[in-house]
Formats: structure tokens, sequence, C-alpha cells
């Protein structure tokens, strides 16, 4: 099956085997794969062969393992553009995708610092905290916790966030249009109780997001750290020369 006298290692050969298959929908996105033993006996090769190309595609988002269940293929990434700024309920629509949130948090705090810096308020000022575990088709995606401050947001806690979106009610209802922002991205190791709430294995790499959201008078209304499972998505950036 596989070639034993070219330069290219037997763990690779495996592993963009296992890709192809997977590409060609003899696993689909779910479904469990064979194990270490029964791979290494089928292709004659070591069990540690197997262990490293299953690592990799472990690595590249291809597969995901469950301790004590097996290897599953995992459905594709979700390619997010930072290009426009949107809400993840919008986001989803577009993608034909079924969002949901489960409120972890919804209620007054004082501002931190660093977020009232972002905010340009004064520290300790009382703004809403609103934290939500965001979903697509029923299985966990992200954590978002917003810090929002505008005038009239005490009406933000009567409001339930488990199936609309923030954005559409800042503007229908507030008169808060957001219309730009700011963004850093950068990769992080997932805390424990992230992880338990993401489905995601602990000390596992996640994406973490912070924004500073403006609306149409261009001030400051919400500063948002988001945590995203790596295993899912991909940043997307158009870039141009000037």
């Amino acid at each position: 099956m596989f070639d034993k006298t070219t330069p290219i290692p037997i763990y690779y050969q495996l592993k963009e085997w296992l890709r192809a298959e997977i590409a060609a929908g003899t696993w689909q996105p779910g479904d469990l794969i064979p194990s270490e033993r029964e791979l290494s006996e089928q292709f004659g090769i070591s069990r540690m062969t197997v262990r490293q190309a299953l690592n990799e595609l472990r690595e590249d988002g291809v597969l995901r393992r469950e301790q004590g269940k097996g290897t599953y293929v995992t459905s594709p990434k979700i390619e997010q553009r930072l290009t426009r700024l949107t809400g993840f309920t919008e986001d989803m629509k577009r993608r034909a995708m079924h969002s949901g949130a489960k409120v972890l948090r919804q209620t007054w705090v004082e501002a931190p610092d660093f977020v009232a810096r972002a905010l340009k308020i004064p520290p300790g000022k009382r703004i809403i905290l609103l934290e939500r575990l965001r979903m697509a088709e029923g299985e966990p995606m992200a954590i978002e916790t917003s810090f929002l401050h505008f005038a009239g947001m005490k009406g933000l806690l009567e409001e339930n966030f488990e199936n609309q979106s923030l954005y559409q009610r800042l503007s229908r209802k507030y008169g808060i249009i957001p219309t730009r922002a700011e963004q850093q991205v950068e990769a992080v190791i997932c805390h424990e109780s992230q992880c338990a709430l993401l489905n995601i294995e602990p000390g596992a790499a996640v994406l973490r997001n912070r924004r500073i959201a403006y609306d149409q008078n261009n001030k400051p209304f919400e500063y948002v750290q988001s945590i995203y499972r790596g295993d899912r998505y991909i940043f997307y950036v158009e870039l141009a020369i000037l």
C-alpha cells in the first residue's frame, strides 16, 4: 500500500491517505475511524507510525480524539472573515447554520481598568456584562464575554439572549448601530473551565479575539473577548499592496 523505498516517511503517506479518504467521503464528520491497532494491522506498520499520522491530523483539525472512545472525523472548519463587522448570529445565518446561545452571566459589574480604557469611561463605573456560550447546529463553538456601556443599557438585563442577536437588538431597540471595530486575535491555551464548556480536551489551543466595537457616532459601546475553538475556526484576512 505504501512505498517504503521513497524518502517520503510512511507516517506522512498514511496521513495523506487518511486525509484523501475523508475528503472522498469514506468517513463523514462524526464518524469513528479505525483504531491505531486496526490501522497498524491493516497496513503492516508500527503503531508508533500510525500514532504520529493521527496526531498530526488532530493538530490540523481533521480528527479529534475522545478519551476512552476513539478518534473521530471533525466537521469542516468555519472560515471567519475579518473584513466585516458582524455578530455570531448573523455570521451563522449567512452560512445557513442554526445558531443558539446559553447565557452564562447577564448582570451589572464594575468596569475593570482594561475595559474602562477601551470604552473610555472611569474605572469602576457600572456596566453590563453579558457572557454567552455560542452554539452552531447544537455544537459549542465559542465563549463570548461582552462588556457594554451606553445610554439605556439597563434594559439589556431584561432581554432574552438565548436565541436572538445582540447587535440586531441594539440596532432595532436601543439605536446603537455597530459601525466599526478594532480587533486583536491570538492563539492561547484554553483554561480548564472553558474547555469543559466548549467540549474540547484540556490544554487544547483556542483563538482569543479581543474587540472594541464602535457605534454610528464613533463611540465605543462594547468591549468583547471571544474564545473560539481552534479546531473549528480559521480567521481569514485579505491583504492588498497599496
